[in-house]
């Protein structure tokens, strides 16, 4: 009879494969993977400390407060970590707060329940707690079971101070384990954000030149360049997020002490790229927009030769964005001067196309017209670009 080992079926082996690539990211590259693996560690480890404080040492009634508190302020920047601490703290203390204040007037009656639970939640719709106010209703939730099943008077004091207190040290232990293991440097989210919106911009317009450059229009692909255009507010809302984190990864870390981060004192280059990704991106959605409306119906004029210097102009702009899309700080000064290299072969692309234009005799001032419309985004495309490289090249000169 053959042994009990089994192979592996397909699906398990590629998820097998996936985990070790994903381990093989984490641990080889400073990366997502990194970040989420680390951000697990010291969560785990914050938890166990507090858990010990807690458990062992203070023998305290309800000891999960803390490693609870320690994993729910463990956040991606020290500074986070500091504000939703501050939140947390304010929020539960409230909570412990109501409870006390109505508990001790009413007793635990059902009638002081439903105050505290309404009190609680007026108190937590207050701006300034943040994502952290619906920390009050539920810190009075438990401080009124605990204050009910307390015996006498100074053990339901002790009991609701202790919530506070372990409140405070799951805090404590997160900020320190935060500060102290690994602080996150997060300066490379600002290159990750760039780089993911210069890849959206890229693979829509790199679908757009082949077509155009053929000199033919249709229906099914325009309407298709043009949701696709619409859909991205949410990635550009995800780039300005990275951007606030990089930001956000300066403040209070040790590291930036360090000489390789010394130079990352603010993020206002990539921040100029980011926009004028963003507003190319807007551009690009203008366009698709004006080739939807237009598709073939247009049959006065001959604008296939148009349309192909269009599509060369908008091949060299997607090169530009392929680019940027693989922007990396450690070899910036060798892709900025690539860049304004790009920047200078498409402002020569772009004047063919007003060039074409003007020579086959499109209405370009004709608002019923396409043509108008498409030199206008043209040179705004171009304007982004260029910009971008000037931000890049003098970022790397300095």
């Amino acid at each position: 009879m053959d042994g009990c080992a089994t192979e592996a079926t397909p699906s398990e082996a590629g998820r097998f494969a996936r985990i070790g690539q994903w381990w093989r990211r984490a641990l080889g590259s400073d990366g997502p993977e990194r970040h989420t693996a680390l951000l697990i560690g010291k969560s785990t480890l914050a938890a166990t400390i507090a858990w010990v404080i807690s458990s062992d040492l203070l023998n305290a009634q309800s000891p999960a407060f803390a490693p609870f508190s320690a994993v729910l302020i463990m956040q991606v920047t020290i500074y986070q970590s500091l504000v939703q601490s501050l939140r947390y703290v304010g929020a539960v203390a409230a909570g412990v707060a109501v409870q006390i204040a109505l508990g001790f007037l009413v007793g635990p009656q059902v009638v002081t329940f439903a105050l505290v639970a309404l009190v609680a939640l007026l108190i937590g719709r207050w701006s300034a707690l943040g994502v952290q106010g619906g920390q009050v209703p539920t810190a009075a939730f438990f401080a009124f079971a605990t204050y009910a099943s307390a015996t006498g008077l100074v053990e339901k004091i002790s009991q609701l101070g202790q919530i506070v207190l372990l409140v405070l040290i799951g805090s404590v232990v997160a900020l320190s384990v935060n500060l102290l293991v690994f602080p996150p440097m997060r300066f490379r989210s600002a290159e990750y954000s760039v780089r993911a919106l210069a890849h959206t911009l890229c693979e829509l317009i790199g679908d757009l030149h082949p077509v155009l450059s053929a000199g033919e229009l249709d229906e099914e692909h325009t309407q298709q360049w043009r949701t696709r255009a619409a859909q991205t507010g949410e990635l550009i809302a995800q780039a300005q997020a990275g951007i606030r984190t990089a930001q956000e990864s300066l403040y209070f870390n040790p590291r930036r002490l360090f000489r390789r981060h010394r130079r990352h004192t603010g993020f206002e280059n990539y921040g100029a790229v980011l926009e004028a990704l963003e507003r190319a991106l807007y551009q690009a959605a203008s366009l698709t927009r004006s080739l939807d409306q237009w598709r073939d119906a247009e049959t006065s004029y001959n604008y296939r030769e148009f349309l192909e210097r269009y599509g060369t102009f908008l091949a060299a702009i997607a090169d530009n964005a392929r680019l940027l899309s693989t922007l990396d700080e450690d070899h910036l000064a060798t892709q900025a001067g690539e860049l304004c290299r790009l920047a200078d072969r498409a402002q020569r692309y772009r004047r063919q196309v007003a060039e074409q234009a003007e020579s086959d005799g499109l209405p370009l001032a004709d608002p019923t017209r396409p043509y108008g419309v498409l030199v206008v985004e043209a040179t705004r495309l171009m304007e982004e670009f260029q910009h971008t490289s000037d931000v890049l090249r003098r970022y790397a000169d300095t």
